[in-house]
């Protein structure tokens, strides 16, 4: 299969016989030949969120998105989807926005994750009928986080472990002898946090859970439990201790998803990641640190200073 450097190479390649930075051509390459060999619509939706130094708010799953997807869904024919994710995650009710979208015009997606497809990008996942994963493949657990500034400075704090520590102050904290220690934890939380923190688990199981018996276990006559199973699991920071926790294909199966192995196809499994290492090459080699693209060439590229549109092209 083409690795990492041997794309690198062929990059090189091109840059000697066209003299300009080659990798929208070579990834859009790779777009094309993975839609022509699977007879599917094809959508990257890629961030640069494993390069250090990059704004997070940039590169999280958003609502502006949407306007991406419209840019790139225009024109492709109703029907298959491959969405090939690679993010790091970021707000449900975007991600939920995305899926309502996406679903309203494709009615069977596959989810291809390249590498890693975590929190929010783990949700979305969740909403298609299957999901291809490779050895090197991981998803995420789907418990909300919550951005608080404290004395310690701006920190992501998981939903759970706010209500799971409030619940140990508040016990210790019968003993009047504890008051002293828990006063200043316990004066960070607004008088509304542990409601919305609560209100957050239950959105992003109600979102997963609706989305599995929908799509992936739809026609089943115990869907609705199965999904709920799935979600609960996917939502409990108890079980994976932190939300960075990487869930391999392996640990997915057995957690209820229907997961297909990407070495099953070995030709799919070549373009795909000659793919993913095309747009690691992007981003490493320009200011390109979110890419929306479909196989026509059609594309949304999110800069590090702002968004770029870009016109329908044609690939080679």
């Amino acid at each position: 299969m083409p690795t990492w450097s041997e794309i690198a190479q062929e990059l090189d390649q091109v840059y000697q016989q066209i003299n300009q930075p080659p990798f929208d051509s070579v990834r859009r390459k790779y777009l094309v030949l993975l839609s022509a060999y699977t007879k599917r619509n094809c959508i990257l939706y890629a961030a640069n969120w494993t390069k250090p130094g990059v704004d997070p708010t940039v590169i999280s799953i958003s609502d502006e998105d949407i306007q991406g997807l419209m840019e790139v869904i225009h024109g492709l024919q109703s029907g298959p989807l491959d969405l090939i994710i690679h993010s790091p995650g970021g707000s449900p009710e975007a991600a939920a926005a995305i899926v309502s979208y996406l679903r309203s015009k494709f009615d069977d997606i596959r989810v291809i994750i390249p590498h890693t497809a975590m929190s929010a990008a783990t949700m979305i996942s969740c909403a298609s009928n299957r999901i291809v994963m490779a050895r090197h493949s991981f998803i995420g657990p789907i418990d909300p986080q919550f951005i608080l500034q404290t004395k310690l400075g701006v920190m992501a704090v998981p939903a759970q472990a706010i209500l799971d520590q409030f619940e140990m102050g508040r016990e210790d904290c019968k003993n009047p002898d504890n008051m002293g220690a828990w006063m200043p934890i316990l004066d960070q939380y607004g008088p509304a946090l542990l409601i919305q923190s609560q209100d957050a688990i239950d959105l992003s199981q109600k979102y997963v859970s609706d989305w599995l018996a929908r799509f992936m276990f739809h026609g089943k006559k115990d869907a609705n439990t199965i999904a709920a199973a799935i979600a609960e699991k996917l939502a409990d920071h108890t079980t994976f201790k932190s939300h960075g926790h990487h869930i391999d294909r392996n640990e997915a199966r057995a957690i209820g998803l229907v997961i297909e192995d990407l070495e099953n196809d070995q030709t799919l499994q070549d373009l795909v990641l000659s793919i993913f290492h095309a747009t690691t090459h992007t981003f490493n080699g320009s200011a390109a640190v979110k890419i929306i693209e479909n196989q026509n060439g059609r594309a949304y590229i999110r800069l590090q200073g702002g968004p770029v549109q870009g016109p329908p092209q044609h690939p080679p």
